[in-house]
Order: structure tokens, then C-alpha cells, then sequence
């Protein structure tokens, strides 16, 4: 019944949200993985890494994740606990990493869940990209491919990026 009434309330703030996609340079990037469908988080990012964005400018949420893996970039645990009635995070750290003005924001997931939405929606970041199958009025550029085609779905992100001047 949460999940329901968070999502109710997410859709709905999303017909008001205004997505500025005025941004200069991509430099830092925040990366949130929803790890229950998703395994290969360190190869995404080493792709990401490939193309130019240096790990310190390199931030993870993780979602659902077991993983005791050492990313090479600071990670953020994320949990379906962390969110309330509300729709509000009680998280300090997930708080933190939602505040800061991230140039990208990489909504690596493709499953609506209302945390994931929550997060998304409430991040500070200047541009957000994610996949197609999730609501459109969540990202600015969406790139059509599936979760485990990381390698087509960075490409895309890039080659896009390239062709808007924005690295």
C-alpha cells in the first residue's frame, strides 16, 4: 500500500516538474544502480571511467545491495526502509547525496519502484538520464536498450553527450 500511495504522489509532483537541461560540461556524476537486477555496477562504472569522467567525480547510490565489493568510488547504501509514508528519505546520507548538483545524474534501473522514483525526482542534479521504459517525465534524455546492455547504454549516453557539446 505504500509503495502504491509514494508512486501516486511521485507521479503526480512529476506534472509540475520542470527539467531544466541548461547545463554546461559534464563533470561529476551520480549513479544510482538498483542491485536486485543489476550485478555488474563495477563494470559500469570502469565504462563510464573510459569515457573520460574521473573516478573522484563518481558517486553510487546502490539499491539492494548485498554486495561487500570495494567500488572505487564513494557509495551510498540505499533501502526500501528509508523512505517513509511521505514519500520523504530519512536517510542523512541519501540526503546528502540527493543535494549536491551533480552535472549527471544516471538512473541505472528500469523496474519503478517508489524509493528509486523518490530519489530521482528529488536529486539536485542538472541532468538526468535513464531508461526509456521508466516514467518520461523523470529524466531529460532517455536511451532505449535493457539493464544488461550497459556497454550499448554508455555508448549511447556519450555518443548523445558528445553531439549536445556537453563533454
Amino acid at each position: 500500500m505504500k509503495e502504491f500511495l509514494v508512486k501516486k504522489k511521485i507521479k503526480s509532483s512529476l506534472l509540475t516538474a520542470n527539467l531544466d537541461s541548461d547545463l554546461g560540461f559534464i563533470k561529476t556524476v551520480g549513479l544510482i544502480v538498483d542491485e536486485s537486477y543489476f550485478k555488474e555496477t563495477q563494470s559500469l562504472i570502469d565504462e563510464i571511467i573510459a569515457n573520460d569522467i574521473a573516478k573522484e567525480d563518481i558517486e553510487l547510490l546502490l539499491f539492494k545491495s548485498k554486495s561487500t565489493a570495494d567500488f572505487a568510488v564513494r557509495v551510498v547504501r540505499l533501502e526500501s526502509g528509508f523512505l517513509d509514508r511521505k514519500a520523504k528519505i530519512t536517510s542523512k546520507e541519501v540526503n546528502e547525496f540527493l543535494e549536491k548538483n551533480f552535472d549527471l545524474l544516471v538512473n541505472y534501473y528500469d523496474v519503478e519502484k517508489a524509493i528509486l522514483l523518490v530519489v530521482s525526482t528529488q536529486s539536485k542534479a542538472k541532468f538526468k538520464v535513464g531508461f526509456s521504459s521508466i516514467d518520461k517525465r523523470l529524466n531529460n534524455f532517455m536511451i532505449t536498450t535493457n539493464l544488461g546492455n550497459y556497454k550499448v547504454f554508455v555508448q549511447e549516453l556519450f555518443r548523445y553527450l558528445k553531439i549536445l557539446n556537453k563533454i
